[in-house]
């Protein structure tokens, strides 16, 4: 079974913070690019971030750079996507997503060889 499971999702005022987490199961991390996406109901799948391998680069999406940091533990398998300032455009089912040997030049999520089930990110007053 090859799995990657997110969590920390949840209800939180705009402003807020959340940390999300995504446990890798089945497979190490040391060869894949992480990256993060979300999608929203009538919307196409965005583009977070992405993070290499070695975490020597990252790279943002526009719409939350400044606000929103990832990061990996490859030790652990787990790969973090801290969000700071949430807005309510933010609100969206948050996925994280594993590429084999991606530069992160780009957010790509064309392309893409395993992901998660998701996990919901409500910001609302």
């Amino acid at each position: 079974q090859l799995q990657l499971v997110e969590s920390g999702g949840g209800l939180v005022q705009p402003g807020g913070s959340l940390r999300l987490s995504c446990a890798a199961s089945g497979f190490t991390l040391n060869r894949y690019s992480m990256l993060w996406f979300r999608q929203s109901p009538g919307k196409e799948r965005e583009g977070v971030s992405c993070i290499t391998s070695a975490s020597t680069n990252t790279n943002y999406a526009d719409s939350v750079k400044g606000r929103f940091t990832t990061s990996r533990d490859n030790a652990k398998g787990t790969v973090y996507l801290q969000m700071n300032s949430l807005k309510p455009e933010d609100t969206a089912v948050y996925y994280c997503a594993a590429a084999l040997w991606r530069s992160c030049g780009t957010i790509d999520v064309s392309s893409l060889d395993y992901w998660g089930q998701g996990t919901q990110v409500t910001v609302s007053s």
